[in-house]
């Protein structure tokens, strides 16, 4: 049980904000692609398939990022007592566990059709190159943002054979939704990550943070108005757009406290509730 509960702590199994995050886009990208009027069965197999992959590719990824960060990690209050900065998992036993949830996350993968399960294996360079990013560059988060949302543009592949221009806007706008709420999170650790020498978003605009988020969030709503035009989406979608404008400039940046770790993290965990606004929207839209 002990050991259960080491690996539960080590893949953040009971912080669902992570796997909510990655999964998110990948229904954006599925629900834009898929005929409703149809059959629902494969809409839900593939919606089903894509939320486990999220949870086994995001618990792999805390490991190796455990493993490639367990010195800084060492040094930092919030994550000090990780398992592997702990010394209570090996790197060894790490890596075994990670090797684990990969191969499981494979055999949920080749479910879907040629093409996304080969897109989707491009992108493993990205998903565990990441936690390194932080040491060489002010934009991990943009990093971050390309990878957590690579799965929009698998959601649209599982249905269609090709890539249009549709989801490359949603994935790029989506992309600034990641730099936005991945900055908010990195307030948490800003004065220890600079004592340490790791780099982020939330160091480079730290002095003025209003106008980056504030950049990001528009972009990003900007490319969910862009991708309603060209999908030809109904009111209802629209309406539910305001409803998203409001949740970001509004319930996030307007309430948020910078000073404060606690409002970050709230902050950061109600990109959650957005991403299920624009999940609804988008089902919403398309009847």
């Amino acid at each position: 049980m002990n050991q259960l509960n080491l690996f539960i702590e080590l893949t953040r199994l009971k912080k669902p904000i992570g796997y909510m995050l990655l999964f998110w886009p990948c229904s954006w990208g599925l629900t834009l692609a898929y005929d409703l009027s149809g059959d629902l069965y494969i809409y839900f197999f593939y919606l089903t398939l894509f939320f486990l992959g999220s949870v086994l590719m995001r618990s792999a990824g805390c490991i190796i990022n455990d493993i490639l960060d367990r010195k800084f990690d060492r040094k930092v209050l919030r994550t000090k007592n990780r398992p592997i900065a702990s010394g209570k998992i090996s790197v060894k036993l790490g890596l075994i566990y990670s090797g684990f949830l990969c191969i499981l996350a494979f055999l949920v993968l080749i479910n879907f059709n040629y093409f996304t399960i080969l897109i989707a294996l491009a992108s493993m360079p990205l998903a565990f190159t990441y936690p390194l990013m932080k040491r060489f560059t002010y934009w991990p988060q943009l990093f971050l943002g390309v990878t957590f949302n690579y799965g929009l543009i698998l959601g649209w592949t599982s249905i269609n054979s090709e890539i249009s221009l549709i989801p490359i806007f949603f994935y790029l706008g989506a992309i600034f939704w990641t730099l936005g709420y991945d900055t908010i999170y990195g307030f948490q650790d800003i004065k220890d990550d600079e004592i340490i020498g790791l780099k982020s978003t939330s160091i480079r605009f730290k002095s003025n943070p209003n106008i980056f988020l504030n950049l990001c969030f528009f972009i990003f709503l900007s490319s969910l108005i862009i991708v309603g035009y060209l999908e030809e989406l109904n009111k209802y979608y629209f309406m539910f757009c305001f409803l998203i404008f409001f949740q970001m400039f509004y319930f996030q940046l307007k309430k948020l406290k910078f000073s404060d770790p606690e409002s970050c993290f709230k902050t950061f965990k109600s990109n959650n509730i957005l991403g299920l606004m624009i999940f609804l929207s988008l089902i919403i839209g398309k009847y």
